[in-house]
């Protein structure tokens, strides 16, 4: 029993010795992860041939001691360069900084997606000239992400293009893209601020999450430099003298603000990452803790403490032990320790979904995938997707994608402008997202990438816009594209016909239901702009087209349900053009083909005046405008004694009208309840197409006298007035007020059949003295004129007044 207590009162001594050891140990490991991790993340000094900062060859204490002072700092630089915010930059970074919008993560994809760009600006630029990648670690091209959670600093870096101080003026700061003022609006209106990256103006995301940042960027034509703002309406740039030199790219460093500490996270940084930009095609990698388990030596009297501390046993248990401590002293004492370590981990793993076979894609990874790509990261996904590779003469792989919706400037500049969706890669390489070669202008609204094995990697834009394969390439693109959308219709059951309908109540076809409308809602333009355009394709555009009819009850209709639906002996599509479908609804032109159940299409855009142009015929089908001559709805019997019997009655009119340019006075066959229309040419413009023109900014009037179509007017045989009207020709035909009936009813057939009238006075007086007419006034009668008494005594009061007014002035001067 002695002999226990001899042994551990010691023992006791000595664990609390250690207990007060440990913490030290733990702050030495802890000192020595971060050191390490110092030295990884540190790159390698450059010469300064490369443009480097002064003193970059310094001690590294010096370095450290300077670079520490600049990260702590969140004042702007006393011998900076001070700039004024561009007015918009200045509005857009405002609404930014007060927005209470809670997703900020959005700010993390923004510079990644950024970065990304640099690195395809430096990629695409070093396939001809080798040597602006540089040497060592400048040809990694490559994203890393650093946390400093004492100073609460996050940092992004990549070895892209870098920017030159221009390009920071330019780029951060007084020039305002096109894109700034187009945010700013759809802000206003809907608060959407996920929409940024779409703009262009993605890098102002920052100060959801910062009230301080800095850019370090170092471009191969210039030194290395500091852009720096804290969002005030100003930002100040000075030539980096304290940070250790970048060789080339950029570094963004956020001093974050008190309630963005979640993004000092590492694992939030992960996930973010991984939500947004798991398919950025460089290696993106985060300066990363882990805690690793090793073995180290134990001291010897640690382990003897640890042996006499059991509890006392028997003598022969004391016995055993003291052998077993006999054998261990053979052996080295080891323990295990958790030490913290810090390294690169990669973040983004998985390989481009263009190189994958479609089969083992799933539709999340699709809807991913197209989110990265297009910057679009709302809620909804893409209507459609095409993934596919061409082989034999020419090989490539592509992905495209219908957006969900219609960008806000799809149709603003549509010719002038050298827009495409579409990314260019040759050998996995990016080349571009400027290449409008890929799809005609009406396909520009498609999403997507291709990925040729087939075009030279290492020529120009130019040479590349005249190589053989790409006519193949864009050929097989069109068609793709076409049979994607075309499979948008075919998968909803709102497109079947009556007969399909007992195939379309899957559970699987009610996600799709109403979907080609959607689309339709979104791009119907596009397609008639490409029917216009693409003659080769006509055909099958025109299967992709829709409108309201007659008959459709308000859905949208395809030519072949219009066709299917056609009468027995209807040779022709009718169709009739107009500003909407309720003023088409009351035309007079329908009325006889309303009476005789035949279905007309609505047209009420624009561009469809254009369209019809273009579109003459479908599956051996006539197209008629039924507001024009030339309609036909099957012989009666009684034509030939109508237009005898009225003979003279039209002969009459037609006289009567020479002034007003009217080409004929005829019988009508489109008519039932309206006494007349007036109808064009088949090959002149339509009323609507003249409506058009006329509204015009530059239009010219003498020139579109040529192209005005001829007016004919219709009179209808059955209708009273017109019969009355003949009864008065036939009797007197110099009547002046049968004249004057005759010319009011032209010009109101005129304002019913959509023209616009040239003389709306001469038309209000005719309509004056109809009115006159009926309340029995004679049409002498004149206006009463004013009282000249009345306008004497008024001027009498003002002059009044102006004395008393001078009068009181005067007293006022002679106080």
């Amino acid at each position: 029993m002695g002999r226990t207590m001899k042994w551990t009162v010691p023992s006791a001594l000595f664990l609390l010795c250690l207990l007060f050891l440990l913490p030290d140990q733990g702050r030495r490991i802890r000192a020595n992860a971060e050191g390490d991790a110092e030295d990884v993340a540190n790159p390698p000094k450059v010469e300064e041939k490369l443009g480097a900062v002064p003193n970059g060859l310094s001690t590294d204490s010096d370095v450290v001691n300077r670079e520490a002072e600049s990260m702590s700092r969140r004042t702007l630089r006393a011998n900076a360069e001070k700039f004024e915010f561009q007015a918009e930059v200045s509005r857009l970074m405002d609404i930014i900084i007060n927005s209470l919008y809670s997703n900020k993560d959005i700010f993390l994809r923004e510079l990644i997606s950024n970065a990304s760009d640099a690195l395809d600006k430096i990629r695409f630029l070093s396939l001809t000239d080798k040597e602006v990648l540089g040497e060592g670690d400048n040809t990694k091209l490559e994203i890393t992400i650093k946390l400093d959670k004492e100073k609460r600093i996050l940092s992004l870096r990549d070895r892209g293009i870098g920017m030159t101080k221009e390009d920071l003026i330019k780029n951060l700061g007084t020039i305002a893209k096109s894109g700034t003022s187009a945010f700013v609006e759809k802000m206003q209106t809907s608060g959407d601020l996920n929409l940024i990256g779409q703009f262009g103006v993605g890098f102002y995301s920052v100060y959801l999450v910062a009230d301080y940042v800095e850019v370090i960027s170092k471009h191969n034509d210039d030194k290395q430099y500091v852009w720096e703002s804290k969002a005030d309406g100003a930002f100040a740039i000075s030539e980096d003298e304290w940070n250790e030199p970048l060789g080339r790219g950029t570094e963004i460093r956020l001093h974050l603000r008190e309630e963005a500490g979640e993004y000092l996270d590492e694992d939030k940084l992960k996930d973010l990452v991984k939500k947004y930009s798991e398919f950025i095609n460089f290696p993106i990698y985060l300066w990363a803790s882990k805690s690793v388990e090793k073995e180290v030596p134990a001291d010897e009297d640690e382990s003897g403490d640890e042996e006499e501390t059991s509890e006392s046993s028997t003598s022969e248990e004391e016995g055993e032990e003291e052998k077993e401590d006999e054998e261990a002293e053979k052996k080295p004492k080891t323990k295990k320790i958790t030490e913290t370590t810090y390294d690169w981990e990669l973040l983004n793993t998985v390989k481009a979904i263009w190189l994958r076979n479609p089969k083992e894609v799933t539709d999340e990874e699709y809807a991913k995938f197209y989110h990265s790509l297009a910057k679009d990261f709302g809620d909804e996904k893409p209507m459609a997707w095409s993934h596919f590779t061409a082989e034999g003469d020419v090989e490539f792989k592509a992905v495209l994608f219908v957006p969900p919706s219609a960008p806000h400037d799809l149709y603003e500049s549509y010719y002038n402008s050298n827009k495409s969706n579409l990314k260019l890669y040759v050998r996995r390489v990016f080349i571009s997202d400027e290449f409008d070669e890929l799809l005609p202008k009406y396909l520009n609204f498609l999403k997507g990438l291709v990925d040729s094995d087939t075009l030279p990697l290492n020529v120009s834009r130019e040479m590349l816009q005249q190589h053989s394969s790409l006519k193949t390439i864009k050929k097989k693109l069109i068609r793709k594209a076409l049979d994607m959308i075309r499979k948008i219709a075919d998968e909803d059951p709102d497109e079947s016909n009556d007969k399909d309908k007992t195939d379309v109540d899957s559970a699987d076809s009610d996600g799709k239901k109403g979907q080609y409308t959607k689309f339709w809602n979104e791009f119907g333009k596009s397609i008639k702009l490409g029917i216009i355009e693409d003659a080769a394709n006509r055909n099958r555009l025109a299967k992709l087209l829709r409108f309201e009819t007659s008959k459709s009850d308000g859905k949208l209709t395809s030519l072949d349900q219009y066709i299917s639906r056609m009468k027995p002996g209807q040779k022709d599509i009718f169709y009739i053009t107009g500003t909407s479908k309720e003023q088409l609804e009351k035309s007079p032109f329908l009325e006889r083909l309303a009476k005789k159940n035949y279905e007309v299409i609505f047209f009420t855009d624009p561009v469809d005046e254009y369209l019809m142009q273009y579109l003459m015929d479908y599956e051996d089908k006539k197209f008629q405008n039924v507001s024009k001559e030339g309609l036909k709805l099957g012989k009666d019997s009684k034509d030939k004694e109508l237009k005898e019997s009225f003979k003279e009655l039209t002969k009459w009119w037609k006289t009567a009208l020479a002034k007003d340019n009217v080409d004929d006075v005829k019988i009508s066959n489109r008519l039932a309840d309206t006494p007349c229309v007036v109808v064009t040419s088949k090959f002149g413009w339509s009323a609507n197409m003249e409506r058009i023109m006329k509204s015009q900014t530059l239009s010219d009037a003498t020139k579109q006298s040529y192209m005005r179509g001829k007016r004919v007017l219709e009179i209808n045989p059955r209708h009273p007035i017109i019969k009355e009207l003949r009864e008065r020709v036939v009797t007197d035909p110099e009547d002046e007020s049968v004249k004057q009936t005759a010319q009011l009813m032209y010009q109101t057939a005129l304002m019913e059949s959509g023209f616009m009238l040239d003389d709306p006075k001469d038309f209000a007086s005719h309509i004056y003295n109809s009115v006159k007419t009926s309340l029995n006034i004679s049409p002498d009668a004149a206006v009463e004129e004013e009282d000249d008494a009345e306008e004497i005594e008024a001027e009498a009061t003002t002059n009044e007044d102006a004395t008393t007014k001078d009068e009181a002035g005067d007293v006022k001067d002679e106080l």
